[in-house]
């Protein structure tokens, strides 16, 4: 893999096709999950996981797979790899598995799951797959970190709320006062959905003014001039 191809696949992943704000796939966690950065942080931290191990193992078994039931095989190796980190996640990480609940084994049915394997890990080789599932994950990471930060900061003016079911010892830091009353509607699903307009938004704005700035300027038109 080239250097090119490396950096096309990380940009890709954690921009350009961001699979949050571009692709608007996997809303139901996106949604469900981030009312706060850890909860965010650490659902994409399993699905990068599974999107790496389910790259790598697809691309090396592609041409061993029927193309008419590639499908449930797909689904069959996510589901197999999804069932790991679920225990390890049970096995380590006992208070956290019970918040994040359902949603652990749901990144089975996670639409950015299975597109990366049938749009990319389907038709190239491993390691570019690894990477591929590795940086669509980043993507996810960043934006659901970002969308539960925001979500907690608004909500209940502290970040890292949670830490110490992954951390012990470790409080969450309190960023408005402790008589702050919190602000409901940022912790329900409404208000998920208005924070990730805005950041739609706010990635579009940036890629706007970008376009704007690589648009060549326009030479001015000559004035014609004669003589009487």
């Amino acid at each position: 893999m080239t250097r090119d191809e490396f950096r096309q696949i990380a940009v890709n992943g954690v921009w350009k096709q961001n699979t949050s704000l571009v692709q608007i796939l996997g809303l139901c966690p996106l949604l469900a999950v981030t009312t706060n950065l850890v909860n965010g942080a650490m659902l994409s931290l399993a699905t990068i996981l599974v999107m790496a191990l389910s790259g790598i193992a697809i691309a090396t078994l592609r041409n061993l797979i029927p193309h008419e039931i590639r499908i449930p095989v797909f689904i069959l190796i996510v589901a197999t790899l999804v069932t790991v980190v679920d225990l390890l996640f049970n096995a380590n990480l006992h208070q956290l598995y019970l918040v994040l609940g359902i949603f652990i084994p749901l990144i089975v049915t996670n639409c950015i799951v299975l597109a990366r394997v049938e749009a990319f890990a389907n038709k190239n080789p491993p390691l570019q797959s690894m990477f591929d599932g590795i940086f669509m994950g980043v993507g996810m990471l960043w934006t659901l970190s970002l969308l539960g930060g925001l979500r907690e900061l608004i909500g209940k003016g502290t970040l890292f709320s949670g830490i110490d079911m992954v951390i012990p010892g470790l409080s969450p830091l309190q960023i408005f006062p402790a008589d702050y009353p919190g602000f409901l509607l940022a912790m329900l699903p409404p208000g998920a959905f208005i924070v990730l307009g805005c950041l739609i938004a706010w990635k579009n704005w940036i890629e706007a003014r970008a376009s704007a700035r690589r648009k060549p300027l326009s030479p001015a038109p000559a004035i014609a001039g004669g003589s009487h």
